[in-house]
């Protein structure tokens, strides 16, 4: 059966187009750059055809015009006399427009990042080390990696229901040309990449990729698990006799229908960088197998790095979702919460229907109760790994904990809450290495009955601020948080295992156990008695950046620091609030100063002797300055600290 087609247009005229500056920049590192392993190039090339071949498998669920009767197959044609290598689909090809979109430019962030990672690779290479293959699939140009072994490059591509047959070469000079052919040329939808082969060198890595022998090897290896046929044909003019296509040369059994004691962990990092574009090795393999309402089966990766493109929109997000076998969409973001968007797969689902729509998806009942599954599942292997090698899990925290936490926050996190919970690792005034909650409980003092934490904007500012001192001297531990997420996760969270989180950055978070507190509120008490018109005093010369002063007993070195009231917001929940988009009410802090430091005592002198004295204004704006300086906040007013700062300075050496 003949696919239909639509009326072809008239034909454009060639033309030479120049590649974008970022790819003329990519080939030229790539090609004169000495790859660890060469043969790289052809798992990208296979790669990219199964996805065509599972695009034009998805689009004939709900359009005629792609379908046919053709078995979906990979073709690798070798020629040794005219040293050719071609690969060739029936996916789901390409127009002239979207082959001079996807062959000549790379629209998409991370370019540059990509860029610098292959020129300090080159620069490593020249210095004697080779240049590491996973920087070819991790950002996603796996196709340009064919100019490491040809000369010239090929594609003959017709994009499925369509007869306009284009054909976009390169010598990888900085330019590249569009062709319109015949549809004679291409009779069916698909994409042919033909490589003109570079000379084999075995000496530098470069093999024959013109024999059979070496191109089967490759895809044993690289893509035996591809979900369709890949046949070799050998072509040789000389011999004269017609080339016949060999029996599949992979596999093809879904390696995620296959027991772990089936799989080697080569086959499963071979699938991994399938379905990743990763070549370093995962963290965590998660194969997961549902029975009773729901059946599925799914193979999930955590990897060992952050995706370079993990905070940006245009990021690929989600895992590929097949229904007994057959593919229905490559990011299925419905199946797995955007807080885990780093975990990379494949879910095959037994019971939904193949003509289910991507809005349906998002109301399926099955498709919430397998997300469910995969979400403890792979949070729970995530625990295993913290229970079981706490040194590779704070590995994978400095890497990915961040977007772990947005699960705390995040409307469909309730229910992986405490087990999310359990996982958080947090920096802590008691030692170098980071700690669970669930430790810092097990250390608690006796007669302490809250866990006390402190979030900032920097890890080195958090763990200097002055906040800490009261804290450190009393041997209390405090957890320490810098990344944004934790301001919101920590003001939501009021307890764990049945302990309230105290922000110590609060007006009313007390020092100390207890049985300490009331002799800690009696001396103070005394303290306010005689420092007491003081505090008024400073209150009137700050009445426009604050709402109170106080005298407080969690410094101990530090004269001055600034706290929040219980119910208004911090600095930093501000910020976050203004990001969002929001405009909050400005908020006054409580000043609270340290009534044993010597600069307070001779600040009250300076008081007594006369309440009118003009340094009591200056000393007033240095002691919030100074308070909003060691917290990290922009000073309220800078022009009246640096005049307060140049008059001290004038009367002490005037």
């Amino acid at each position: 059966m003949t696919s239909p087609t639509t009326a072809a247009a008239p034909s454009p005229a060639p033309e030479t187009r120049e590649l974008q500056a970022e790819i003329k920049q990519l080939l030229d590192l790539m090609v004169h750059s000495l790859y660890s392993n060469q043969d790289v190039f052809l798992r990208e090339l296979v790669s990219n055809a199964s996805d065509a071949l599972d695009k034009r498998r998805f689009a004939q669920l709900t359009d005629t015009s792609v379908g046919g009767d053709d078995e979906l197959a990979i073709r690798l044609e070798l020629d040794e006399a005219a040293r050719t290598l071609a690969v060739i689909d029936n996916g789901i090809g390409m127009t002239r427009d979207e082959a001079a979109r996807n062959l000549g430019t790379i629209a998409r962030s991370g370019t540059k990042e990509f860029l610098q990672s292959l020129r300090e690779a080159s620069a490593a290479a020249a210095g004697g080390g080779p240049v590491p293959p996973e920087l070819i699939g991790r950002f996603g140009v796996g196709f340009y990696a064919a100019f490491m072994v040809a000369d010239r490059v090929e594609v003959v591509t017709r994009r499925a229901g369509t007869a306009e047959v284009t054909r976009w070469a390169s010598t990888g000079d900085g330019s590249f040309t569009l062709t319109s052919l015949d549809a004679g040329e291409r009779p069916g939808p698909g994409t042919t990449v033909t490589l003109h082969l570079k000379p084999a060198d075995e000496e530098h890595g470069v093999r024959d990729y013109a024999q059979e022998h070496v191109v089967r090897d490759i895809v044993r290896r690289y893509s035996d698990f591809v979900g369709y046929p890949i046949r070799t044909v050998r072509h040789n003019a000389a011999e004269g006799a017609p080339a016949t296509p060999s029996e599949p040369i992979n596999s093809m059994r879904a390696i995620w229908d296959r027991s772990k004691g089936e799989v080697s962990d080569a086959e499963y990092q071979e699938f991994y960088r399938h379905v990743s574009h990763d070549w370093a090795p995962p963290l965590r393999t998660v194969p997961v197998k549902m029975e009773g309402t729901v059946e599925a089966n799914a193979l999930l990766f955590v990897p060992s790095k952050a995706p370079f493109d993990l905070y940006s929109p245009e990021m690929k997000r989600g895992v590929q979702l097949y229904v007994r076998r057959v593919f229905i969409m490559d990011e299925c973001k419905d199946l797995m919460p955007s807080w885990l968007r780093f975990v990379r797969g494949v879910v095959d689902a037994h019971d939904l229907s193949l003509n289910v729509s991507r809005e349906l998806l998002q109301r399926d009942r099955q498709i919430a109760v397998i997300r469910k599954q995969l979400v403890k599942k792979v949070l729970g292997s995530l625990d295993e790994l913290r229970q079981g090698d706490l040194a590779a899990y704070r590995g994978f925290w400095a890497e990915l904990g961040p977007v772990l936490k947005e699960g705390l926050v995040a409307p469909d996190g309730g229910d992986a809450r405490d087990k999310l919970l359990d996982l958080v690792l947090a920096t802590s005034t008691a030692g170098a290495e980071p700690t669970t909650l669930a430790d810092y409980v097990g250390r608690m003092k006796e007669g302490q009955d809250a866990i006390y934490v402190l979030s900032g904007a920097s890890a080195s500012q958090v763990a200097a601020s002055p906040l800490l001192e009261g804290f450190r001297a009393r041997g209390l531990e405090v957890l320490l948080f810098s990344d944004p997420i934790d301001e919101i996760w920590l003001d939501n969270q009021p307890t764990y295992q049945g302990k309230p989180l105290r922000a110590i950055d609060r007006a009313d978070v007390p020092v100390g156990p207890a049985a300490e507190q009331a002799d800690a509120a009696a001396k103070l008490d005394d303290q306010r008695r005689e420092l007491g018109d003081l505090l008024t005093a400073l209150r009137v010369h700050l009445q426009d950046q604050i709402k109170e002063v106080r005298l407080t007993n969690r410094l101990t070195t530090s004269a001055a620091c600034l706290v929040s009231d219980e119910r208004d917001p911090n600095p930093r929940m501000m910020k976050i609030l203004e990001q969002f988009g929001q405009k909050p009410e400005p908020v006054k802090r409580i000043l609270e100063i340290n009534p044993e430091h010597p600069a307070v005592r001779g600040l009250h002198a300076v008081f007594a002797a006369s309440s009118t004295d003009p340094r009591l204004p200056l000393m007033a704006r240095l002691l919030m300055g100074q308070a909003q300086l060691a917290e990290g906040t922009a000073l309220t007013d800078p022009t009246a600290f640096r005049a307060a700062l140049d008059e001290l300075m004038t009367r002490a050496v005037g």
